[in-house]
């Protein structure tokens, strides 16, 4: 038997933590991701209504409510999109992704102005923190359609 060296140092096995399958903030996530999973393979629909089904259990949820919003806004259903982007928005109202929903969809309805304003809110402060901390390669896009409505006024 050979002895153990005691210059060796020994590694702690990192243990998982157990988070109970029922945790809400778990299956919000598991909720949120099948979601977008759905909409990845070419079912929005199906997407959407797990977003619904888990709106019912959260409706105070932004981030349900801001996923939401960007489904619809890809679907094309823009006023759809702007509405729930609102909903966020009064929940946490610098929420940077639903900024960015709401100034999109405020854009696609024609409605430059007010999509200018929103766009605006993401230039500089917490928004265009939030947006940067949730989806940091959308923040240019941001901008650059701030500037396209600018110049199109």
């Amino acid at each position: 038997m050979r002895a153990l060296s005691t210059n060796t140092p020994t590694k702690k096995a990192h243990r998982p933590v157990a988070v109970p399958a029922n945790d809400p903030a778990m299956l919000l996530a598991r909720a949120r991701n099948a979601a977008f999973a759905e909409a990845s393979k070419g079912n929005l629909g199906g997407g959407l209504g797990l977003l619904y089904d888990a709106l019912k259990d959260e409706p105070m949820s932004h981030d349900l409510l801001s996923d939401m919003a960007a489904l619809l806004l890809a679907a094309g259903k823009l006023e759809h999109a702007a509405g729930y982007a609102e909903r966020a928005l009064r929940i946490q109202s610098l929420h940077g992704p639903s900024l960015y929903t709401l100034a999109f969809a405020l854009s696609g309805q024609g409605n430059v102005d007010r999509a200018i304003g929103v766009l605006t809110e993401l230039q500089g402060g917490a928004g265009r923190d939030s947006l940067q901390a949730e989806a940091p390669e959308l923040v240019p896009v941001a901008m650059i359609e701030l500037e396209r409505l600018r110049r199109a006024r």
